[in-house]
């Protein structure tokens, strides 16, 4: 039987005769059901329609789908002692990519910022020997094709490693995290913040909403929140949800006046 795959948002779905009646991601506040309706492509027509690229991202691998597909997020490659940790993931995993990630030392582990970018954990995880995924445990709700690799874990912080921590900040949803990785931009530190908190178009600062496709803002209870969250941490860098979606240098700074400033504009 086939695995399906939500056409919006990239959620994979356990195998079935037929698709499933909805997607309960799409069916929340946060995001929205397709113009044309619920749709879902089976794994082997999203294979046909799409390809997955990686490239370099301010010196680390990501990868995606191209043509784009669903949010069209890239998953991270964050280097690591025994392998690479998959940071957020995308809707597909292919021979030539998971052979990609194999030469670069494999993955030891996967950590999801959220639900709209839990993608096709199942697979990858199942690609690495049942490697383990980390999802907040406020969001275990949202997953589509449960899996015995999946790690739903509590609190604040939970460290992978020396060098990688998960930050659960909230705000987008409840279990919303941010990784942390103290080797990151040449010992300086790097966020890694999916859409937790946006890298805008011009680069400079970061932003927060409730629901991106329906332009619901967060509240100054919630972006506070996320600024107290990683406020321990040091970080010269922060990597975006996009390609190109970075802050290259002075990354602390810019996370801080963008609090300052999102913070103006909703008084």
């Amino acid at each position: 039987m086939p695995l399906w795959t939500c056409e919006t948002c990239g959620a994979q779905f356990p195998a079935g005769d037929r698709p499933p009646s909805a997607c309960p991601i799409c069916e929340d506040e946060r995001q929205y059901v397709n113009w044309k309706g619920q749709t879902f492509l089976t794994r082997e027509a999203l294979a046909d329609r799409c390809r997955l690229v990686w490239r370099d991202d301010l010196g680390l691998t990501g990868l995606a789908l191209e043509p784009g597909f669903a949010i069209g997020q890239r998953a991270l490659l964050v280097p690591d002692a025994g392998g690479c940790v998959m940071w957020d993931c995308v809707p597909l995993a292919t021979a030539e990519a998971i052979a990609h990630v194999k030469s670069l030392g494999g993955l030891k582990a996967i950590a999801i910022s959220h639900p709209h970018y839990y993608g096709a954990l199942a697979d990858w995880s199942d690609a690495f020997g049942g490697a383990p995924v980390y999802l907040h445990a406020d969001d275990r709700q949202w997953v589509t094709r449960p899996h015995p690799a999946i790690v739903h874990w509590t609190g604040d912080i939970r460290r992978i490693s020396d060098d990688i921590v998960l930050v659960r900040s909230g705000g987008h949803f409840a279990g919303a995290t941010m990784l942390h990785w103290a080797r990151g931009a040449d010992g300086k530190g790097a966020l890694l913040t999916g859409d937790i908190a946006q890298v805008t178009m011009d680069r400079r600062f970061v932003s927060f909403m409730y629901s991106y496709p329906n332009y619901t803002p967060l509240n100054a209870a919630a972006v506070r929140r996320i600024a107290d969250s990683v406020a321990p941490f040091a970080f010269d860098r922060i990597y975006g949800a996009w390609w190109g979606r970075n802050i290259e240098g002075g990354a602390k700074a810019a996370f801080a006046a963008s609090v300052a400033r999102y913070l103006a504009a909703i008084a």
